[in-house]
């Protein structure tokens, strides 16, 4: 990667294009004329020092951590290149170079999740089949190989909803998966349509969260905000990266958190857990403003107040974000019983991401939180310390 350069990278990242899933910080790590770590920008080191090394022993689970196989390679890339780019970051690995990855790190445990959009855009029984064998696959594979060190969020085949909840019942049942990871929109709607109601209905039912991840908009939101005018530029493929990672990704995943309680979603299932990434998405910046404009409208049609939902239905993971005064700003709105840590690998280092945390001025207690147990508690399930 390092031979690659930045325009190169971006290249290959984007054109690479969809469900390339690379982040800024990514970019600013892969690019290095170096080997060596990359601090964080608000990252001090002399400030930092002590409490990095009282934390040195946190292990960490990691709530969003990316897979991929040639077939879906082929399925969710535009050309060889795209497939070439992904493979050499090592998507697909699902072997000793991911453990070699995360034992460097200090990851004890990855919680895997197709690459996007999955196979949102496979209808029929074709995407039954399809989200089964990736399921299956993770068990048969990694799960089953490299005991404690892989949990999985289940593929499901969303066109299908009535199949999708069988899928995550039969996943979560059978294989020991801990929930279901969405990527966006599904054929040009969010989980509030009435549509997938039984996903959600079964995802309370046995007790497990819904990762909301990031997805491409739908073509006509493509071309109103972010295709450009002066094709010159297309070939940069900065459209694909404003829609994406660059800015897109981010304001679509909190618009459909926003679009969830407002349209009822958390009345009707109230015990539903939804989980959103990269540090809220946008949330803590807007958490503010959201709640309080939101709140008045909402007042006669809501059993609760807009924030409240906030509180009581979701979850938040630090990835691919590792930067403290992001994390301070989340806080101030939410629990620290509701933040859990994430890397995105391989789109982004893992132990760029334990260094920086570990280093992060917060009491053990809460580290211990972020780190691990609150994940612990939201998947019932118990980190394997070495």
């Amino acid at each position: 990667m390092n031979s690659m350069g930045r325009r190169s990278f971006l290249a290959a990242a984007t054109a690479l294009g969809i469900g390339a899933g690379v982040s800024t910080h990514a970019i600013a790590s892969a690019v290095s004329d170096d080997k060596t770590p990359k601090k964080a920008p608000d990252q001090n080191a002399d400030s930092t020092a002590d409490i990095y090394q009282r934390d040195r022993d946190l292990p960490f689970i990691g709530a969003e951590e990316t897979f991929s196989t040639p077939e879906l390679l082929k399925l969710n890339s535009i050309n060889a290149d795209h497939i070439a780019f992904l493979t050499e970051i090592g998507l697909a690995d699902l072997g000793q170079r991911r453990i070699d990855d995360m034992d460097t790190g200090g990851l004890n445990v990855q919680i895997l999740s197709a690459h996007t959009p999955s196979v949102q855009n496979v209808p029929g029984k074709k995407g039954i089949d399809f989200a089964y064998r990736l399921n299956r696959l993770l068990a048969e594979r990694p799960i089953a190989k490299y005991p404690g060190r892989f949990k999985a969020f289940a593929t499901l085949p969303l066109q299908s909803p009535e199949a999708a909840a069988d899928e995550l019942e039969r996943s979560v049942k059978e294989d020991g998966f801990l929930g279901a990871l969405t990527n966006g929109h599904i054929t040009k709607k969010y989980l509030d349509h009435p549509d997938f109601e039984p996903v959600l209905a079964r995802a309370v039912a046995l007790d497990v969260p819904i990762y909301l991840h990031p997805g491409y908009p739908a073509d006509e939101i493509f071309k109103i905000l972010y295709d450009t005018t002066r094709p010159q530029y297309t070939k940069e493929f900065q459209p694909y990266i404003f829609s994406g990672s660059g800015y897109g990704w981010h304001q679509e995943v909190l618009t459909q958190c926003i679009r969830m309680i407002t349209y009822g979603v958390f009345d009707r299932f109230p015990k539903l857990k939804i989980i959103i990434g990269h540090m809220g998405e946008g949330l803590p910046f807007y958490y503010e403003r959201i709640v309080n404009d939101m709140g008045e409208p909402t007042e006669s049609s809501l059993k609760k107040p807009f924030a409240q939902y906030f509180q009581d239905n979701f979850w938040i993971t630090t990835s691919a974000f590792p930067q403290t005064h992001l994390l301070t700003l989340l806080l101030k709105h939410i629990s620290v019983d509701r933040v859990m840590f994430a890397t995105d690998y391989p789109f982004a280092d893992i132990k760029e991401q334990t260094d920086w945390f570990r280093g992060v001025d917060l009491p053990r207690e809460d580290k211990e939180k972020i780190a691990f147990r609150n994940a612990e508690k939201l998947f019932k399930m118990k980190v394997a310390v070495k």
